[in-house]
C-alpha cells in the first residue's frame, strides 16, 4: 500500500499528564490554557483517550473545539493528522492525559496510553502530581516517572494541591531533575464538579466560565509561564499525512440534512466523526429531544451519548417529539443511537428510583439505570447484517462506559453487532433495531474505519431520493 502524502509541520507544544487519574491534569490543563490566553497566546487543547467530558471544560476555556487524540482508537496516522487540523489557528498545542502518564489500553504496553501519543507527536511532557502531604517524596515519584521510560522527554513537573506557597518552596528545593515548573494551590470549592460518568459538561455550567477565570489567573501567578512556552517550543517538527476524509468519489459539500440531538440530555460525540458525516456529504442541524416539539425536514437522526437518564421525566413528557422521531423512522429515514441515544430509543428508561419513563420506542428492551457500573473499556465492532452504516462485516473500534442495562428483551430481539473486548472475554451480541434504525452502547470512533459515516451519509441520501426529496 502507498503510503499517504505527508507536510511537515511544526507548532509548539506540550502533553500535561498525569501521575495517575485524580490527579487534577483537567484543572491544570485549563487553568494554563486560561493563563496563555491572558499572556496573548492562542492555545489549542486536546484530550488523550476517549473521555467527551473534560474536553467541555478545554473548549471552553480556549474557545475552541478540543479534540480526542487516542492511540488505540484512531491508530498513528489519525491521530498527527486531527492533531494538525484541529490546531489551525493556534500558536501553542496543550495536550492534556489521560490516567497516569503510563496507563493505557494494556498493562503491559503503551498502547492507548498518554506515553504514545507524547512519543508520536514530539512533545515535551509536563508531569501534573498530587502533592498534598508530600515535600521529598515528590522528587522521588517524579524520578521514577523520568526514569521509567528512557524514550520518553519528562521536562517538568507541577504539583497540584498545593497547601502554601511555603509547601512550594519546599516542594522545589527537593526537586532537582525533572524541574519544579510551579503548582496550583488545593482549594476544595473552586473543584470541578462531577458524576457518575465523570466531571459535569462544562457549558451546561452557569459557575463554568467563573470557576475557569480563577484558575486563569491563579495559573499566571503560580506557574512559570514563560519557561513551560519554552519548553514547548523544543517540540520536534512532524510529518503530517494528508487523510483524505472524504466520501469515495471525493465529492464533499451538502447532499442530505441529519439532524443531532444535542441538549443537556444528549452531547457525546466526537467532533472527528462530525468532520467524517461533514466531509462524506451530511449537514448537521442540531435539535433538542428536551425542548423541541417537531423536527425540521432531516434525511436521518443521530442520538448521541449523555445523560439522559437524568432528565427522563422531561424526556418523558415530549410525546410530540417522540411521535415525530416515530414518523421520521417510519419512512424509512436512518436513525442512529450511542449508549444514551440507545436509551432514548429505547422503550423507557427505567431510573433508580423504579419508575419507567417511556421513549422513542423504536429499540426493543428497557433501559434500566443501576448503581453499579456496568461496562468500560475499549471494543472492537463487527456488524453481523446490513445496517445504516453500510454492508455486513464493517469492522470499527469504540468505547464504553455506562451505568445502565438494556433488560426486558424479547427472546429473539435481533442484534447486528458482535463486540469484542480489548481486555479479552467472549465476544457480546449487541446492535439492536430493525431496518433503518440501529443503536448500541458502543461509542464509535470512526477514525478506526470512515467507512460508517460515509454508509450512515449514503443510507441517508437513498431515503431522500426514495422520498422524492433529491
Amino acid at each position: 500500500m502507498t503510503p499517504p502524502p505527508t507536510s511537515t509541520w511544526n507548532i509548539p507544544r506540550l502533553v500535561i499528564a498525569g501521575s495517575g487519574s485524580g490527579s487534577g491534569k483537567t484543572t491544570l490543563t485549563a487553568a494554563l490554557a486560561g493563563a496563555l490566553r491572558a499572556a496573548g497566546h492562542t492555545p489549542a487543547v486536546f484530550k488523550c483517550g476517549p473521555d467527551y467530558l473534560d474536553p467541555t471544560w478545554h473548549a471552553l476555556a480556549t474557545g475552541r473545539p478540543c479534540h480526542n487524540l487516542d492511540g488505540w482508537l484512531m491508530g498513528r496516522e489519525a491521530v498527527l493528522s486531527t492533531l494538525a487540523s484541529g490546531s489551525a489557528g493556534a500558536d501553542i498545542i496543550l495536550v492534556e492525559g489521560v490516567m497516569g502518564l503510563f496507563d493505557g489500553a494494556s498493562p503491559l504496553g503503551e498502547e492507548g496510553s498518554t506515553a504514545q501519543i507524547a512519543k508520536w507527536i514530539q512533545a515535551p511532557v509536563v508531569l501534573a502530581a498530587d502533592a498534598s502531604g508530600m515535600s521529598r517524596s515528590l522528587a522521588a515519584l517524579a524520578g521514577g516517572y523520568d526514569r521509567f521510560d528512557p524514550h520518553l522527554r519528562l521536562a517538568g513537573v507541577i504539583a497540584n494541591r498545593v497547601g502554601s506557597r511555603s509547601h512550594l518552596d519546599l516542594l522545589a528545593q527537593a526537586m532537582e531533575s525533572p524541574p519544579l515548573l510551579g503548582g496550583l494551590p488545593k482549594n476544595p470549592q473552586r473543584a470541578f464538579p462531577s458524576r457518575h460518568l465523570g466531571l459535569h459538561p462544562a457549558q451546561h455550567l452557569s459557575e463554568g466560565v467563573a470557576g475557569l477565570d480563577y484558575w486563569a489567573e491563579t495559573a499566571s501567578v503560580w506557574l512559570d509561564i514563560p519557561r513551560l512556552t519554552a519548553l514547548a517550543r523544543q517540540a520536534a517538527s512532524l510529518e503530517i499525512p494528508a487523510l483524505p476524509l472524504a466520501g469515495p468519489s471525493g465529492e464533499v459539500g451538502p447532499k442530505v440534512v441529519i439532524g443531532m440531538a444535542q441538549d443537556e440530555a444528549f452531547h457525546f460525540y466526537y467532533p472527528y466523526n462530525l468532520d467524517l458525516l461533514r466531509m462524506a456529504g451530511a449537514e448537521l442541524v442540531p435539535f433538542s429531544p428536551l425542548a423541541d416539539e417537531t423536527l425540521p425536514p432531516l434525511d436521518g437522526l443521530i442520538f448521541g451519548g449523555g445523560y439522559p437518564e437524568l432528565h427522563a421525566p422531561r424526556l418523558a413528557d415530549n410525546t410530540p417529539l417522540w411521535t415525530a422521531v416515530r414518523r421520521l423512522a417510519a419512512q424509512g429515514a436512518p436513525v442512529y443511537g450511542e449508549c444514551g441515544g440507545l436509551m432514548a430509543l429505547s422503550q423507557a428508561i427505567i431510573t433508580l428510583d423504579g419508575t419507567a419513563h417511556p421513549m422513542a420506542g423504536l429499540v426493543p428492551g428497557r433501559a434500566r439505570m443501576s448503581e453499579e457500573r456496568q461496562a468500560l473499556g475499549y471494543v472492537e465492532v463487527e456488524t453481523l447484517a446490513p445496517t445504516p452504516l453500510g454492508k455486513a462485516g464493517l469492522t470499527f473500534r469504540g468505547h464504553q462506559f455506562r451505568y445502565s442495562q438494556l433488560c426486558d428483551l424479547p427472546e429473539q430481539a435481533p442484534t447486528r453487532y458482535r463486540i469484542q473486548k480489548k481486555r479479552g472475554g467472549p465476544p457480546q451480541m449487541e446492535g439492536w433495531g430493525q431496518a433503518n434504525v440501529l443503536a448500541s452502547y458502543v461509542h464509535a470512533h470512526w477514525a478506526s474505519n470512515p467507512r460508517p459515516a460515509q454508509g450512515l451519509v449514503a443510507a441517508c441520501v437513498a431515503h431522500r431520493l426514495a422520498s422524492g426529496r433529491g
